[in-house]
């Protein structure tokens, strides 16, 4: 996922494996009360990649991050990259 900084690609990637069922309710829910907590309940989808605990504290991408899921018709390989240098 490519796109310009703060422009939205981890949340959007994190949403779309959550959608297309690679991910959970329960562990969408535990992402969010776990945002919350830190004032950055906007940030539950985007924590699907955002993994190491400086990218959650800054709210940024720091390090490339996969996911693979399948969908009933396609295998899918997620890519997100930092968008900040």
């Amino acid at each position: 996922v490519i796109g310009h900084v703060d422009s939205g690609k981890s949340t959007t990637t994190g949403h779309l494996i959550y959608q297309c069922g690679g991910i959970d309710k329960r562990t969408i829910e535990k992402f969010e009360k776990e945002a919350a907590e830190l004032g950055k309940g906007s940030f539950k989808y985007a924590w699907v990649l955002d993994k190491l605990k400086a990218e959650r504290e800054r709210g940024i991408t720091i390090d490339i991050a996969l996911w693979k899921f399948e969908t009933p018709r396609y295998y899918v390989t997620v890519i997100d990259a930092p968008g900040h240098r």
